[in-house]
């Protein structure tokens, strides 16, 4: 497990702060070297297939060799770009703030980001990469956190999050404890929250990333009760596809990268979004204040909203491209990946966001620290 503990101090996001240098205002030459903090997938060289490569033409045109560090959690990419050494991370919404109020990242200079026009106005100006009209992140993708599940078992797709968060019998006539999983991250504390805004609408939940005591008691107590229900807490993409094929597993959160490569593997899986919607991310590229090779990031930035790579990456991922062009794009499977991963959904989802004390929705919530300290107690026995 995640050294959780320790990244709970400085979780709480405080004022909006400034810039430590101003951004660059020209690129000089390429450093030759590129080091990237990024989710599993997310940056391929076709070492998995060859039609999926993003990172061997750049290579090529820039002379940036590309060295990938991949992390599970986004507690995980915030420790790595704690400890410093890297120059990019595609860093989700619940991990951004957290680094630009931490000056870990720095302003961009959008304009040496020719292709900055092309980006999905929806996300230009999105609060988890943008303070006080400062830009520290490129949008890279964004996807929702989906329901996978087993088609033997379920003949038909479930409809609800209750598959994994109450015991019951599934459609096989079997109980679903020690069959289904919760996600490594307490994050996934708004997943339960989103669950309860329909089950128990009394509870008045208006955003499950803002939960005051009441609202945030009653998700703990459903994570406390799920917790006899769960085979794994999943963070590792590859041992949750193995826990699928292998173990018996046939309901989880899940994303759409998982799903895309045991469908490639023939294996009986599917996915979906349930009645009560989904919770999901939006992760942008973001610069290291201290990056060592600035003028090699900022090429890749450049180069990531390259539609073709837009299109090919959402295909393989299974997530969305932020360049609208991108879903008129052929990708090499030749899929509809657009329509598949639910572009159109875009204000279905709930996107990741770091809990804090002073939130919209209401006078005061429960901020992430609480949530870290007491999701490590859940998948504790505690």
């Amino acid at each position: 497990m995640l050294k959780l503990k320790q990244l709970a101090v400085g979780a709480v996001v405080v004022a909006a702060t400034q810039s430590l240098a101003a951004p660059p205002q020209k690129l000089g030459k390429p450093e030759g070297q590129l080091n990237i903090v990024a989710w599993p997938g997310y940056i391929e060289r076709g070492a998995t297939d060859k039609k999926y490569d993003w990172v061997t033409k750049f290579e090529k045109d820039t002379g940036c060799k590309v060295t990938v560090k991949t992390a599970a959690t986004s507690d995980e990419m915030v420790s790595l770009m704690n400890q410093g050494g890297y120059d990019l991370v595609t860093a989700s919404g619940d991990a951004s703030l957290r680094l630009i109020h931490g000056k870990k990242v720095q302003e961009l200079n959008i304009a040496l980001v020719p292709s900055w026009n092309t980006v999905d106005e929806r996300l230009k100006n999105a609060p988890w990469h943008t303070v006080e009209g400062r830009h520290y992140g490129v949008p890279y993708q964004w996807g929702p956190n989906v329901l996978m599940y087993n088609t033997n078992v379920f003949k038909t797709p479930p409809t609800s999050w209750a598959v994994v968060f109450e015991e019951q019998k599934l459609p096989d006539g079997k109980s679903n404890k020690g069959r289904v999983q919760a996600y490594d991250g307490p994050i996934y504390v708004a997943d339960a929250a989103l669950y309860l805004m329909k089950k128990q609408p009394e509870l008045g939940i208006k955003d499950p990333f803002e939960l005051n005591d009441k609202q945030y008691a009653a998700a703990v107590a459903l994570l406390r009760a799920q917790k006899g229900l769960t085979h794994r807490y999943w963070h590792d993409a590859t041992v949750q596809m193995s826990d699928f094929k292998n173990e018996g597993v046939v309901a989880s959160s899940s994303w759409g990268y998982m799903v895309n490569a045991l469908k490639g593997e023939k294996q009986p899986v599917d996915s979906v979004i349930p009645q009560e919607g989904s919770t999901g991310w939006a992760d942008s590229t973001m610069l290291h204040v201290n990056a060592k090779n600035p003028v090699c990031a900022y090429k890749w930035m450049e180069h990531s909203l390259n539609k073709d790579l837009q299109a090919s990456l959402a295909e393989w991922f299974g997530s969305n491209p932020v360049v609208p062009d991108a879903c008129k794009t052929k990708a090499p499977g030749g899929t509809d990946f657009c329509k598949t991963n639910g572009f159109e959904r875009f204000t279905q989802v709930h996107f990741w966001k770091t809990p804090v004390a002073k939130c919209a929705s209401q006078a005061t919530c429960v901020p992430y620290s609480r949530w870290t300290q007491d999701y490590i107690a859940i998948m504790g026995g505690r």
